[in-house]
């Protein structure tokens, strides 16, 4: 562990002892990817191999060893153990913090709920008050089920973001990894991060209506033709 990681950690755990919080200090990681092992990715960032805990969407849309991967990451500071949990992406991360702000909820309950409940999934069942989609994940019980349902409907507008139509939240793994690559190449084209992240959501929105699985040379052309339009 770099010497500035373990020093802010041995901060951090001295003030746990005072006053439970979370800390935020690894937000985002971007390495090679090195070893898979169950639900557990090895990433190394400049010689530095993160051990990371990831969900289902992460796995299933995971580069070939070797290639580069970027996370958005949640550090959990314990006495016994620093842990990092990453996702595909922010809203992701949001969920999973929603999730663990709940009582009686940990960070491995909340990634089993990120993996085995989709969110278009999750607020369907929080509209329909429907307790037995959480009651499937494997360790969630009726009566913490319930108690999700009931803190998580308070929390149904931070859950779905404002503008967020029912087609882009049902944007799959594979979708989302495109939007991911169509980013990038829009970026190495001159676009700034911001302009290239909200394009390729209103790509994604209107391709995802048009067809099926969408592809990251499909959104790349979309943007460029929209722009080309708009000019």
């Amino acid at each position: 562990m770099p010497l500035r990681l373990l020093c802010a950690t041995s901060i951090l755990l001295r003030l746990a002892k005072h006053k439970p919080r979370a800390y935020a200090l690894i937000g985002r990681l971007t390495g090679n990817l090195v070893l898979i092992e169950g639900n557990q990715l090895l990433l190394d960032v400049s010689g530095v191999g993160y051990e990371v805990e990831v969900s289902a969407s992460v796995l299933a849309t995971s580069p070939q060893l070797g290639k580069p991967l970027t996370l958005f990451t949640h550090f959990v500071v314990r006495e016994e153990a620093q842990l990092l949990f990453g996702f595909g992406d922010q809203r992701e991360r949001d969920l999973f913090r929603a999730y663990i702000r709940i009582n009686g909820v940990g960070p491995k309950m909340a990634l089993a709920l990120i993996s085995s409940v989709s969110l278009p999934t999750l607020v369907r069942a929080l509209q329909a008050n429907e307790v037995g989609v959480l009651t499937k994940v494997p360790g969630v019980g009726k009566k913490t089920a319930e108690r999700l349902m009931v803190e998580l409907k308070s929390r149904l507008d931070t859950l779905v973001p404002e503008g967020m139509s029912a087609v882009s939240l049902s944007v799959g793994p594979a979708d989302r990894a495109a939007g991911r690559e169509a980013e990038d190449a829009l970026i190495a084209l001159g676009y700034k991060p911001n302009q290239a992240t909200d394009a390729v959501q209103h790509a994604l929105r209107a391709l995802a209506s048009e067809s099926g699985e969408v592809g990251t040379e499909q959104l790349v052309t979309w943007v460029l033709r929209s722009m080309a339009r708009g000019a």
